[in-house]
C-alpha cells in the first residue's frame, strides 16, 4: 500500500492533498501559507509524520504547448529542497495544466462563494493533480 502527498506549489501558498492507503482517491488536506523555505519544509515534516507517504507528487505547471517555463524551474527547485529534507520519499511530477481551472469550475458549480474559493482553490488543485496521478498509476497496473 502506497500513500502519496501532492503539492500544488505557488508563490504564496502550497495546496496539499493526500491519497487513501489503497492509492485510489485523493482528498484535500490544507493550504500552507508560505513564509519561508524552512517554515514550508517544517510544515511538510508534520504532514509526512502524520501521513507517512511513500511519495510526493508535485504539480508541474507546463505551458499549454507542453514546454516548461520559469514556473516549472521554481517547482523543481523547491522539490530539490524537499528531496534533500526527505531523502527516503520518492518525488513524482504530474502535468498540472488546467488543474486550477478544473478546481475552480468544480467550486463554482458547487456554488462556493468567491471568498471561500480563494481559500480552498490550491488544496482543490492539489486534489486534481493527485487524482490524475493515481488514475494513471491504476491504469499502468
Amino acid at each position: 500500500m502506497k500513500r502519496y502527498l501532492s503539492l500544488d506549489i505557488g508563490d504564496a501558498t502550497i495546496g496539499i492533498a493526500v491519497s487513501d492507503l489503497l492509492g485510489l482517491t485523493a482528498q484535500g488536506v490544507e493550504t500552507i501559507r508560505r513564509t519561508n523555505l524552512a517554515s514550508d519544509l517544517d510544515r511538510l515534516a508534520v504532514l509526512v509524520q502524520e501521513y507517512e507517504p511513500a511519495g510526493f507528487v508535485a504539480g508541474l505547471p507546463k505551458h499549454m504547448n507542453g514546454d516548461e517555463g520559469v514556473r516549472c524551474e521554481i517547482v523543481r527547485a523547491f522539490m530539490a529542497d524537499v528531496a534533500e529534507r526527505f531523502p527516503t520519499i520518492g518525488i513524482h511530477y504530474w502535468d498540472e495544466r488546467l488543474s486550477t481551472v478544473a478546481a475552480s469550475r468544480t467550486l463554482i458549480e458547487g456554488d462556493v462563494s468567491r471568498k471561500k474559493r480563494r481559500k480552498v482553490i490550491d488544496k482543490m488543485a492539489a486534489v486534481y493533480i493527485l487524482q490524475g496521478f493515481l488514475d494513471r498509476q491504476q491504469h499502468l497496473k
